[in-house]
């Protein structure tokens, strides 16, 4: 029997190997280990984010209470300082600028409509435009940067249709030409600047942007782009009808 287990090892005899699952020495443990980690990161990334989530929700939740108890313009002058924006009320040259989370200017001027908002670069969302929405008089929005804003926020902003002449969505990640056709609601717009948006054909849209805005002057956008790109021109803009 010996000879035997001699002459199989010696023919190279296939050595015992561990059940299936069951770890092999400092290796196994090494992935398990490995296993483990990785599974904490996923865990601890997906923590992260559903903070982050939480905290941005926090930071746009609708300021009703001092919308019932202030008013409109108070609500919404909270709502852009607590944000980091700017505001201006109607009669004012300057900027109101945030002080912590608060500026004590804001309750005197309770009964003056709010006429400017700049919240470039700020992290507003689809439900912190309920804060803005009931402006009546609001002629300034500069939404530059926001990068939460999408197309969806965008369409919200018919509202403003009766006094809104200035409005900024440059550098805006998340906004397409979907949300920029939404805006023809915005009859007394003066000025829209739109660089940065990513668009299939710059110039096409720049076209299709002044004939839906009549007297608004469209910024960012170039109209050579859509030569470049191969898109055609309308009759009249550099083209000649066949």
């Amino acid at each position: 029997m010996a000879a035997l287990r001699a002459v199989l090892g010696s023919r190279g005899a296939p050595a015992l190997r561990p059940p299936p699952g069951q770890s092999r020495g400092a290796a196994g443990g090494l992935l398990q280990l490995l296993g483990r980690w990785l599974n904490n990161m996923e865990v601890a990334v997906a923590w992260g984010e559903r903070l982050q989530r939480q905290r941005l929700q926090r930071r746009n939740a609708y300021c009703g209470f001092l919308r019932d108890t202030y008013g409109d313009n108070v609500a919404a002058a909270a709502f852009t300082l607590s944000l980091g924006g700017r505001v201006r009320f109607e009669g004012q040259e300057h900027w109101m600028q945030p002080e912590g989370r608060w500026h004590p200017e804001v309750l005197r001027l309770r009964d003056v409509p709010v006429v400017a908002v700049d919240l470039s670069g700020c992290p507003l969302t689809y439900s912190g435009l309920d804060n803005l929405v009931p402006l009546t008089q609001l002629q300034h929005l500069d939404l530059s940067g926001c990068p939460h804003l999408d197309d969806w926020a965008l369409g919200r902003l018919h509202v403003f249709g009766d006094s809104l002449q200035e409005l900024s969505v440059s550098r805006c990640p998340r906004i397409t030409e979907r949300g920029l056709a939404t805006l023809h609601h915005l009859q007394l717009l003066r000025r829209l600047d739109v660089a940065g948006v990513r668009v299939p054909s710059p110039g096409l849209v720049h076209i299709l942007l002044e004939e839906m805005l009549p007297g608004c002057q469209v910024l960012g956008l170039d109209l050579g782009d859509s030569v470049k790109m191969g898109t055609p021109m309308p009759p009249g803009r550099g083209q000649s009808p066949p």
